[in-house]
């Protein structure tokens, strides 16, 4: 006897695997390692993903669509090169700036898809090209320094209630993200397009406007986080980025969102990201007992070990969800 599996059984399996995971993976390592549940790693780690949080946020909404972006890595590195060299006029300039540079960037990846009817991937890996060799352009294919003597750097360093400001950061979008997804046209509207684009043009829905409003958003998203990268480690970074898209493609798919698009939830992509941030911390720690010694390269090799092992597995449920359609 064969038991059919829905779409939406993907999606409620990966929601509550990744989790249980998490829940596991924490319990492990407070058993394992002495600080680990201590307030200087907790934070740390906050404090560094929530560059990776506001990344897969905006790619959660764009794979819902059907899409893909792999712009976010080198628009990051864009924006915190401009953010950078916009911080000696303060907070707001230097802000403002890096999040407008990933806007434009997200504005233009979406109006050549929409206009020109080229596929996303093409367009993204383009705009990629682009960004990065812009970015290298403007910092002189070294890192700018931020400024010192304004208080830039508070939003990558600083805390407000004890709580690093990237984490605040993320928090709010991610809370912004979710209502905007369940309790929004738009939201309905990114699941319709994702679930079938031509009948949701049929319908009359605003396809066109809602993926301009998709891809505006990862690009934001990413540029923010170049401002909080710049923020966090005192320069702009050209060359930093690398491998992000990748990230956030697997912090999204483990977190239930098909790769094909219509089903996928904002909660669980957070869920995402902290697991695979933590699979990475409990390496550095493992490295710090000396029982194993990898290099942050291997990163880049569990990725995207990690990535394919996910993506096959939902491959290979949504192949039999559709043998046993009727």
């Amino acid at each position: 006897m064969k038991v059919a599996v829905s779409a939406r059984d993907i999606v409620a399996f990966s929601r509550y695997g990744v989790v249980a995971a998490l829940v596991l993976l924490v319990a492990f390592g407070g058993w394992r390692y002495d600080h680990f549940l201590g307030a200087y790693n907790v934070l740390t780690f906050l404090r560094y993903n929530a560059m990776f949080a506001l990344v897969g946020l905006g790619m959660t909404f764009v794979i819902m669509t059907g899409g893909i972006d792999l712009s976010v890595g080198a628009v990051a590195a864009l924006g915190s090169v401009v953010s950078a060299l916009l911080s000696p006029f303060g907070l707001w300039p230097g802000v403002l700036a890096g999040a407008a540079a990933g806007l434009a960037v997200g504005l233009l990846n979406a109006g050549i898809i929409i206009r020109l009817n080229i596929l996303p991937f093409i367009v993204t890996l383009a705009t990629m090209l682009a960004a990065r060799g812009t970015a290298l352009l403007l910092a002189h294919n070294t890192s700018v320094a931020v400024s010192y003597d304004t208080n830039f750097m508070a939003i990558g360093q600083g805390d407000f209630l004890a709580f690093p400001i990237p984490a605040w950061i993320a928090l709010a979008a991610y809370v912004a993200g979710s209502l905007l997804l369940n309790f929004t046209a738009f939201g309905r509207v990114t699941l319709a397009i994702g679930g079938n684009e031509d009948a949701t043009r049929m319908m009359g829905l605003p396809v066109d406007r809602v993926k301009l409003g998709v891809y505006a958003m990862s690009g934001l998203a990413a540029g923010i986080a170049g401002v909080i990268l710049a923020a966090q480690f005192g320069a702009g970074q050209p060359i930093e980025g690398n491998g992000w898209e990748l990230f956030a493609i697997s912090a999204v798919v483990v977190g239930g969102t098909l790769l094909t698009g219509g089903e996928g939830a904002v909660g669980t992509t957070l869920a995402g990201v902290l697991l695979l941030g933590l699979i990475f911390n409990i390496l550095n720690f493992e490295n710090g007992l000396g029982w194993i010694s990898l290099s942050a390269y291997w990163q880049s090799v569990i990725r995207g070990a990690f990535l394919l092992l996910v993506v096959v597995t939902q491959a290979k449920l949504t192949a039999r969800d559709r043998k046993s359609a009727p």
